[in-house]
């Protein structure tokens, strides 16, 4: 599978924050009372969000390079590139997820010149987790997001 990767602009963005997960994922719904809030942050280009794009050019999913990545609580003094990732609903859960990732991964390193890699997870993602794992990651840290009793789980790889 192939894929194109584009700055988000607000197309993307009004159709991302639009996506409804079903539970136990509904919690990476974006809330309807902050849309225009949320709308600001997706578009700042200092958060670095880009579409990713089928050859077709229809929305599959988003990522993030950056702080953007980062949990609250979580260990961030160490050198590495922050990896954020969302999959449009219907395309979850039918195995594709390690292709959407090696393509973030590829495309990160390549524009960033990366050597070091990081992702923070939620620690009941294990699907997710599952996904990275089969790229390289390894957990390095397990922690509670400040002010929440969520568990979180940081997994990192050397390129």
């Amino acid at each position: 599978m192939s894929f194109r990767f584009r700055q988000l602009e607000k197309e993307h963005a009004l159709e991302i924050l639009n996506w409804r997960y079903a539970s136990p994922y509904d919690c990476y719904n974006f809330d309807a009372d902050t849309i225009q809030e949320d709308l600001h942050y997706l578009l700042d280009s200092k958060n670095a969000f880009y579409a990713i794009l089928n050859l077709q050019g229809k929305l599959e999913g988003y990522c993030s390079f950056g702080s953007d990545g980062q949990v609250p609580g979580g260990e961030y003094s160490s050198e590495a590139l922050d990896i954020g990732m969302g999959i449009r609903p219907d395309l979850v859960g039918r195995g594709r997820g390690k292709q959407y990732a090696q393509a973030v991964v590829r495309y990160g390193t390549k524009q960033y010149r990366a050597q070091h890699l990081r992702v923070t997870i939620a620690e009941f993602n294990k699907r997710a987790q599952r996904v990275w794992e089969q790229l390289g990651f390894e957990q390095v840290e397990k922690f509670v997001k400040t002010g929440s009793e969520e568990e979180f789980v940081i997994m990192a790889c050397a390129v």
